[in-house]
């Protein structure tokens, strides 16, 4: 049974724009939240409504008043959302770019020592971390990942620190395995041998799906990309610690010091994250009596949470008469079948039907999937599992039990007919 009330998961479907269906090819279930959640309406609305603005910041009218406090909102609102009571909230052009910027600050700012990552990371970090450590000639070290779980422990890092790490990347959500990894206990193992090391962490997969907790982590930076947690494409946001922020930073001649923004920014994508952390708010009080709003944000993460994992769990284990993915025959689960990390996903191979066929079949029966290929982008986690491919399923809370009810009945035919 799913987490959510009827009443509450309609309320909730009813936020979200092409809920039901594409606006190109029609009627769809969309399972395909990893690569970008659905959009609230009132990202879509708050979009046009900026976007046909014309006045600037920083100007000596009405106009640029309100944008420069609209802006001040939107900051003070992701503190709530991320849970950062110090530091400095940015925009950029995307995730990935912001992801760059914080790694080579750290890296390129630091003294001499390694840099250090682990093998579950998106390409985004791990690429970044292994740019900037060649060019500025510092090691680059390597944590294995468990094939088996998907996950990187605390004492797998602590296996290959040194005293002299000066910069650490760490991801929170695996896009591909959607297992959560243990941001603050691997941040204290880091800090343990390396006290001063900055600490950079990707939580771009992580966002839709729980809460964010920068204070309980002891972090440098956090970045997310906001289109994969309700909001649109075109930017994407950061936190950077007070320490990090007094690293040299590209800034203009006799501007203003410790400034992360480059040129003007777009108001409109502020105020669509404040949207977003509206939304979180909102449907906290929908599922607890929480007064204060990072309560209600922590209760919201929770229900989302929860609900997710009855999905999850469904699509797995089955429901009524449907077979479940792990009663299929020949059937691989990436981490696992039981792994209490998972998140709203479920990568999976079939022995005998390639998964670019499944997720072909699959959107012939109007359900939105995707295929992982061994490739720069998911090679780290399927070549040592031996799979050329997989097939990934991923849900939001805005994903109900109907539908996944309907993904399995398709996945007994394709399995059946193979």
């Amino acid at each position: 049974m799913a987490h959510f009330t009827d009443t509450l998961m309609n309320d909730i479907r009813s936020r979200f724009a092409h809920v039901n269906a594409c606006p190109f090819s029609g009627p769809r279930i969309f399972f395909e939240n990893a690569g970008g959640a659905l959009t609230l309406n009132s990202v879509v609305e708050t979009s046009a409504k900026f976007a046909a603005i014309p006045d600037n910041q920083g100007r000596a009218n009405a106009a640029a008043e309100a944008l420069v406090n609209i802006i001040k909102t939107a900051k003070a609102d992701m503190a709530t959302f991320f849970n950062a009571s110090s530091g400095q909230f940015f925009v950029g052009e995307s995730g990935t770019e912001l992801t760059y910027r914080l790694i080579r600050t750290a890296v390129m700012g630091t003294p001499d020592g390694p840099v250090i990552g682990s093998t579950v990371e998106h390409p985004a970090s791990r690429s970044a971390a292994q740019h900037w450590a060649k060019a500025a000639g510092k090691s680059y070290v390597s944590v294995p990942h468990d094939d088996a779980t998907g996950l990187v422990t605390p004492d797998a890092y602590t296996a290959l620190m040194t005293p002299d790490v000066r910069v650490a990347t760490i991801l929170h959500t695996s896009p591909v395995t959607g297992m959560a990894i243990d941001v603050a206990s691997i941040a204290a193992a880091i800090r343990a041998v390396s006290p001063d090391c900055f600490i950079i962490v990707d939580g771009i997969q992580h966002a839709s799906h729980g809460l964010i907790d920068i204070a309980a982590c002891d972090v440098d930076g956090y970045i997310v990309s906001p289109y994969k947690v309700f909001s649109r494409h075109g930017y994407g946001v950061a936190w950077a610690s007070d320490r990090l922020s007094q690293l040299p930073l590209e800034e203009l001649i006799d501007g203003p010091l410790e400034n992360w923004e480059m040129g003007t920014r777009d108001t409109g994508a502020y105020a669509t994250f404040s949207d977003v952390v509206s939304y979180f708010d909102w449907l906290g009080g929908e599922v607890s009596d929480a007064t204060d709003r990072r309560t209600r944000i922590e209760a919201a993460g929770a229900a989302i949470k929860a609900h997710e994992k009855t999905l999850t769990d469904t699509m797995l284990n089955g429901t009524g008469n449907l077979p479940g993915l792990n009663d299929l025959p020949g059937v691989t689960i990436i981490g696992g079948a039981d792994n209490p990390a998972r998140e709203g996903l479920v990568c999976f191979a079939l022995d005998h039907v390639p998964a670019l066929d499944i997720v072909e079949q699959l959107n012939t029966s109007g359900i939105r999937t995707h295929i992982r290929k061994a490739d720069h982008y998911s090679g780290n986690i399927l070549t040592p599992l031996g799979l050329p491919a997989a097939v990934r399923v991923s849900m939001c809370h805005y994903n109900s039990a109907e539908e996944v009810a309907s993904f399995l009945a398709a996945m007994k035919s394709i399995s059946d007919n193979a």
